[in-house]
C-alpha cells in the first residue's frame, strides 16, 4: 500500500512572442516562432503532466501558433489559458490614436494602465482565444506578474474563474514599479469580487528562513518597504526551474511541504525552450539543459511523493470547494481590511 504523500502540481508557460528580457516590449513587429518549441511538451503529457498555456494576443492571433496550440488542446488535454500583455493587445489606447504609438516602448507598469481600458483589452484577448477552442477561456495570468488591486473585478467580469498572478513575498517598491503581493498567501484562495469570485493559484514561493518575512513587515515606513521590494533577490525562492539549479529546485519544494504546502506550481516561458529566444537561453545546450532539469526534477517528485497533475482548471474543482478567502491589505485581494 502506498502511503506516500499526496501533492498537487500544476505545471503553466507562459506563451508569447520573442524579443522580452531585454527591457524592451515591443507594441508592433513582434515574432512567435517560438511556440513551435511547444512540442517540447509532449513526452512531458505523456507522463502525466497538465500544462496550461497562459496565451499572449501576439500567439493566439498568429496563424502557425494557434495551429500547434489546437493541436495539443486535442491530443494532449491542454488547458489554454489567457495571458495579457498589455502593451501589445488591442486597443492599444483609448483615443484611436493606435498608430501614432512607437513599435517599442520602455516603460510598462499596469498601475500605468486605465482601468476602462483594460477592460477593453481583456475582452480582446479572451475573445482571440475562444476563437481557437471555441470555449472561453477560464483561466488567466497576467504578463510580468503585475497584477494591481483594481484587476480582480475586470477578470470576473470577463469570463475569468482562476488566476495564477500572484507570487507571495514580492512587491515594488511603488505601485509603477510593481503589485504588492509580499502579504499574500502561499496556497490557493479565492478572491471575491463584486462582479464574482475568482481561485487564485499563487506560484510557489518559499522564504529562506519561516520568520523572516514576519520580520521584515516590522520595519516601517519607506526603509521596510524597500527591504521587502528587495527580498525576492536574497531570501526567498520560487519554483522558476529556469532561474535555479536541480539542487536548490529540490530544496524549496522539500522546504515548501515540509511547511504544510500541498500545491506546487511551476512555470517558465515558451520562449525558453527554443535556443536564442531569449538572452538567458542562448543556445541549444542551454535550453537542452533545462529541459533535463525540468524531467530530473518531476523524477524525484514522483519518487518521494504521490503527484497529482491538474491543469488550473482542474485544481479549481478539485480544491476549490475546501479553499478558504482570504482579505487584507495590498494587491493580491480585491477586499481590504
Amino acid at each position: 500500500m502506498n502511503h506516500r504523500r499526496v501533492v498537487y502540481l500544476v505545471v503553466s508557460l507562459d506563451v508569447e512572442e520573442e524579443g522580452l528580457f531585454g527591457g524592451n516590449y515591443a507594441r508592433r513587429g513582434y515574432t512567435t516562432t517560438n511556440t513551435a518549441a511547444l512540442e517540447h511538451l509532449v513526452p512531458l503529457c505523456r507522463i502525466g503532466v497538465r500544462p496550461t498555456l497562459f496565451c499572449a494576443y501576439s500567439v493566439l492571433t498568429d496563424t502557425s501558433s494557434r495551429d500547434r496550440l489546437a493541436r495539443l488542446c486535442e491530443d494532449h488535454g491542454v488547458e489554454l489559458g489567457a495571458h495579457l500583455h498589455h502593451w501589445n493587445t488591442p486597443p492599444l489606447s483609448l483615443q484611436g490614436n493606435d498608430s501614432s504609438l512607437p513599435d517599442i516602448t520602455t516603460e510598462v507598469p499596469a498601475a500605468g494602465v486605465p482601468p476602462d481600458l483594460l477592460a477593453e483589452k481583456l475582452f480582446t484577448l479572451m475573445k482571440a482565444g475562444q476563437s481557437i477552442q471555441g470555449t472561453q477561456m477560464i483561466s488567466f495570468r497576467m504578463g510580468r506578474w503585475d497584477a494591481q488591486h483594481s484587476l480582480w473585478p475586470l477578470l470576473a467580469q470577463a469570463g475569468v474563474l482562476v488566476d495564477a498572478s500572484v507570487r507571495p513575498l514580492h512587491c515594488g517598491s511603488t505601485p509603477l514599479a510593481g503589485p504588492d503581493h509580499f502579504d499574500a498567501p502561499n496556497i490557493p484562495y479565492w478572491i471575491p469580487t463584486p462582479k464574482g469570485n475568482l481561485f487564485e493559484v499563487p506560484l510557489t514561493v518559499t522564504p529562506l528562513f519561516q520568520k523572516l518575512p514576519a520580520l521584515l513587515r516590522r520595519i516601517p515606513a519607506k526603509a521596510g518597504i524597500q527591504i521587502r521590494a528587495s527580498l525576492r533577490h536574497w531570501g526567498v525562492m520560487a519554483l522558476l526551474p529556469v532561474y535555479h539549479p536541480l539542487w536548490a529546485m529540490k530544496f524549496v519544494t522539500s522546504l515548501y511541504l515540509a511547511r504544510g504546502g500541498q500545491v506546487l506550481s511551476l512555470t517558465w516561458h515558451s520562449s525558453e525552450m527554443m535556443p536564442g529566444c531569449t538572452p538567458h537561453l542562448p543556445d541549444n545546450d542551454a535550453v537542452q539543459c533545462l529541459l533535463r532539469k525540468i524531467d530530473d526534477w518531476l523524477e524525484w517528485l514522483h519518487t518521494h511523493y504521490t503527484v497529482r497533475c491538474l491543469t488550473m482548471n482542474e485544481l479549481m474543482k478539485e480544491l476549490g470547494p475546501t479553499s478558504p478567502t482570504f482579505q487584507g491589505i495590498g494587491d493580491w485581494t480585491s477586499i481590504t481590511i
